[in-house]
């Protein structure tokens, strides 16, 4: 199945993020998420400056038919619950967080979906997501780049970490 999605935009996108993530030091595989091949890519850092905790990283990246609003947000909680569930060690916030990169890639994004991506940080209790749109139609990238009051301390990171897996700066 996978070989399949290979040959087309969405698949050459999500094969450039693997090699991005494996380069990176992350730890990747593939899943089969309801009968999707799912990227799943994961890696935790600990840093003094963020006041002494583990952030524990995943990047779940899929091609879909269309992307739509509806379809970001909910595979956005779906990754969210899938990191938070298999993260492991202490419990999210004892020290830990989980930070999530949810792509969803293709060739046909509706702008609403991209500036939703584009508009914020979406955060939970100790975790936090960027939801990523590419619409490898236009070749567009469309996530959060900013710096939130909440999660502030993160920031860099997650601009460093996106600007390198999606952007292969």
């Amino acid at each position: 199945m996978y070989a399949q999605q290979q040959q087309s935009a969405p698949g050459n996108y999500l094969a450039f993020v693997e090699r991005q993530l494996t380069a990176d030091g992350c730890a990747t595989r593939w899943e089969d998420w309801a009968g999707v091949p799912v990227l799943v890519g994961r890696r935790a850092d600990f840093r003094m400056r963020w006041m002494a905790t583990r952030l524990h990283l995943f990047t779940v990246a899929a091609a879909v038919p269309e992307i739509t609003v509806p379809t970001i947000s909910a595979f956005t909680d779906q990754v969210m619950k899938y990191a938070k569930d298999t993260k492991g060690g202490l419990p999210v916030g004892m020290q830990n967080g989980v930070g999530a990169f949810p792509v969803l890639v293709s060739d046909r994004a509706d702008p609403a979906a991209v500036r939703w991506a584009e508009e914020q940080q979406r955060i939970k209790f100790a975790c936090m997501t960027r939801p990523v749109v590419v619409d490898s139609a236009r070749n567009y990238v469309g996530m959060y780049r900013g710096k939130p009051a909440l999660g502030r301390v993160y920031a860099s990171y997650f601009i460093e970490k996106g600007s390198r897996y999606f952007y292969g700066q």
